[in-house]
């Protein structure tokens, strides 16, 4: 039997303007995720440092051409459940509150423009108070090396050997699961080309990590390998992904999966059109069955800076395959593999798999932040709001679900000095501290009877402040997934 899955979404919110909108709910704005890609170099000048109370801890000279950057996390999130899965949940009513720090500290030895060398160590600390019936291993791993590698280049070419979070792309397929509590990484190489003018290679041989609920037992995946290469180049993507999992799970089954996946991503913006689609095809073989799954995302705007508070009017449409017959030789479910923790956002019942998405959505700016008339600005603080309210219809074969979500947002830029131009024209706040806070509440009923779901309702809510002790790098943002 064909099992199809259709949403259909319709969110109104008031965001922050479309220069700023690279990132989903769950990303705090201008922060970046992995932080091994932050470059403190330039705070090599002394009289830069002391421009900000932060500038002594990002960038310590130890020696001549060597120097330490120290930064840190801190994140508090507490979900609540009510009727989870209606009822059927072994706790069906459920509140939790995660909590984790990762600090970390980045050592560079030499010249970027000659042969150099550097260390990255991350550690996370994470707990889980509340989660029943146990906290698992995403929820807490207690402490632990979240990254860890060595990195050796010269020029435009990198090499690094270790444990690293990996982000390519809009996360669709190889992400950092940043969402929930323990963040998902890898340990192997990776090796990398800049050319510049936005055109890039990399080449990686990964295992992920496997996280255990105890401190120093996270270990290296002996059933599960990545491999493959990425490419970037002015508004485009291309990239292959070979993927092997030898216990596989499929409709109940478990057997080896070795899987092949060639993806193309278009990106960009052009005056007031933005737009970022996404394709991918999988083949490969599971237990016997060949596979072939594909999926395909689009994401086209367009800003109305004519119109009050200069909204974007945004289109998302999504296809994920599913498997048609379960009876036949040929598997057509798409596996992710390795995507951002929540998805379709915070609070999404559905993941990756065969699903129709369709969903537009109207946002603009709220708040004191001006991006567009100021250049400079010095006082004490900037906050930025966002307020959104989203309606959907999720149906699964005879399933039908329909979904209510209030989302609220707010980021505070604390002591900012000035905002800085970015390297797409756009303009972003820099201070040395930001805190950010947002909240969901979302309700999930079922209308009609589909084997053990009786018509009934969920209610989930959660509620998160981060706060990182550093100064915002224009070049964080990160992209949002089609």
């Amino acid at each position: 039997m064909c099992k199809k899955s259709v949403c259909l979404a319709l969110s109104l919110c008031a965001c922050p303007p479309l220069a700023a909108q690279t990132r989903e709910a769950w990303q705090a704005p201008t922060l970046s995720i992995t932080r091994y890609d932050e470059d403190w170099s330039d705070l090599a000048d002394a009289q830069k440092r002391g421009h900000h109370w932060t500038g002594p801890f990002k960038y310590i000279p130890l020696g001549d051409d060597v120097w330490l950057s120290t930064g840190v996390e801190l994140r508090l999130r507490n979900e609540n459940y009510v009727d989870n899965l209606w009822g059927g949940a072994d706790a069906p009513d459920d509140s939790y509150l995660w909590a984790r720090a990762m600090p970390y500290a980045d050592l560079h030895v030499g010249a970027p423009d000659r042969l150099h060398a550097r260390a990255f160590v991350q550690p996370i600390i994470s707990h889980a108070v509340g989660v029943a019936p146990s906290a698992s291993p995403i929820d807490q791993s207690r402490l632990d090396l979240l990254q860890g590698f060595a990195e050796v280049g010269a020029g435009p070419v990198t090499l690094r050997a270790g444990r690293q979070m990996v982000s390519l792309g809009t996360e669709r397929l190889v992400g950092t699961r940043y969402g929930p509590n323990t963040p998902l990484a890898f340990d192997g190489v990776r090796g990398s080309l800049s050319l510049g003018e936005g055109r890039a290679l990399d080449l990686f041989l990964l295992n992920p990590v496997q996280p255990g609920s105890d401190s120093f037992d996270d270990r290296t995946s002996d059933t599960r390998r990545l491999w493959g290469a990425y490419a970037t180049l002015p508004d485009l993507d291309l990239y292959y992904l070979g993927y092997r999992n030898r216990a596989a799970r499929f409709g109940g089954l478990t057997g080896r999966e070795e899987r092949h996946s060639f993806g193309l991503r278009s990106h960009g913006v052009r005056g007031d059109w933005h737009w970022n689609v996404e394709g991918v095809y999988q083949f490969g073989h599971y237990d016997g069955q060949r596979i072939a799954a594909w999926t395909i995302g689009t994401e086209v705007g367009r800003t109305l800076p004519h119109l009050p508070l200069s909204p974007d009017a945004t289109l998302r449409f999504n296809i994920v395959s599913g498997d048609r017959d379960s009876e036949d030789d040929r598997l057509g479910t798409f596996n992710a593999l390795f995507p951002k923790g929540k998805y379709f956002g915070e609070l999404s019942p559905v993941g990756p798999t065969n699903i129709v998405s369709l969903n537009p959505r109207i946002s603009a700016p709220l708040g004191d932040e001006d991006t567009n008339n100021s250049k400079t600005r010095t006082n004490e603080s900037m906050s930025r709001f966002v307020a959104a309210i989203l309606l959907s219809a999720i149906a699964v074969d005879r399933f039908v679900l329909v979904e209510a979500r209030t989302h609220v947002s707010a980021t505070r830029l604390l002591f900012p000095n000035e905002l800085v131009p970015s390297s797409e024209n756009r303009v972003v706040p820099s201070g040395p501290l930001v805190d950010h806070y947002e909240g969901d509440d979302d309700i999930v009923c079922t209308v009609s009877e589909h084997g053990a779901l009786s018509p009934g309702c969920q209610r989930h809510t959660f509620k998160r402040a981060a706060l990182d002790l550093r100064r915002p790098h224009a070049a964080d943002h990160h992209p949002m997934m089609a």
